[in-house]
């Protein structure tokens, strides 16, 4: 397989993880909570559009804003009504609560929805150019997951929102002397990143298979993409997306599939030993 094609390849599978870790990356750096639910909120989203997309015959694209709205608001309930209660306490605390609600949500999907893998098919052709075929729906995906990335970054650098997550992040004490409402910021950072992530899903589930049982898979990714790039911030997610894409696109046509995922965790460990705030994160953030 050419180089070239290699390399289009891993910036696509990037650019679905930086979308997919953007949220995480910002809950951890903020809340410094690692929320274990982020997989099934993917999952969740992934879900939504297919079901929209089955009943009702609603394009994953049109799915998003539902997707986002639905997983903002579980987001917001669920921090306010439980996290929040134990966001001060060590993070082993608030870690051990999102494990069990993450099992918790699990096991209903599971329910729900079954363990057999289903999928959204949009038979759109492909782009071929010089030697290089990518499939229209992965374009797609790659440009609306870059969308919805920087739609987020504008959002937090230039609203007074986004301002208050960032002063919370630097310094609780000093935001909450500032007049900032530290519980409120919490919540509506969670929220985000579960929006984020219900988003997501709805852009993988135009290129992937949705099942409850791949959450724990998504969770795995999300986690070497934030500590490729750097915590709190949204360009070290992207900078984290495109590594761990690129080297598993590499990886898995060099070293064969089945070690592809092993190479981005090796490289995790390897980063934590000589640069454990990520590749673009900076002391204090971590």
């Amino acid at each position: 397989m050419p180089e070239l094609q290699i390399l289009i390849n891993g910036l696509v599978l990037g650019s679905l993880y930086a979308c997919m870790a953007v949220g995480f990356s910002l809950v951890w750096g903020v809340l410094n909570v690692i929320n274990m639910l982020h997989g099934s909120f993917i999952v969740l989203g992934a879900y939504i559009a297919f079901f929209l997309h089955r009943e009702l015959g609603v394009h994953p694209f049109f799915s998003i804003p539902i997707a986002g709205a639905a997983l903002f608001a579980l987001g917001y309930a669920l921090q306010r009504g439980a996290i929040n209660r134990v966001v001060a306490r060590p993070v082993l605390t608030t870690l051990t609560l999102t494990f069990g609600l993450d099992m918790l949500a699990y096991n209903i999907m599971i329910f729900a929805f079954s363990a057999t893998p289903v999928r959204i098919i949009l038979d759109v052709g492909r782009i071929e150019a010089a030697g290089i075929v990518v499939p229209v729906d992965r374009v797609a995906a790659m440009m609306l997951a870059l969308s919805l990335t920087a739609i987020l970054y504008a959002v937090m650098r230039g609203s007074q929102m986004g301002r208050a997550i960032v002063a919370v992040r630097m310094d609780r004490d000093a935001a909450a002397l500032m007049g900032i409402k530290v519980e409120r910021i919490y919540a509506i950072t969670f929220a985000l990143g579960a929006m984020m992530a219900g988003a997501a899903g709805c852009v993988l589930a135009m290129v992937f298979p949705i099942s409850p049982t791949i959450s724990g898979q998504y969770l795995g990714k999300v986690f070497v993409v934030c500590v490729l790039g750097g915590l709190g911030n949204v360009p070290g997610a992207l900078v984290g997306g495109f590594a761990l894409g690129l080297i598993e696109s590499f990886s898995g046509v060099y070293l064969g599939p089945q070690n592809a995922m092993m190479m981005g965790y090796l490289l995790m460990l390897l980063l934590l030993l000589v640069r454990p705030t990520g590749i673009i994160g900076r002391r204090g953030y971590e």
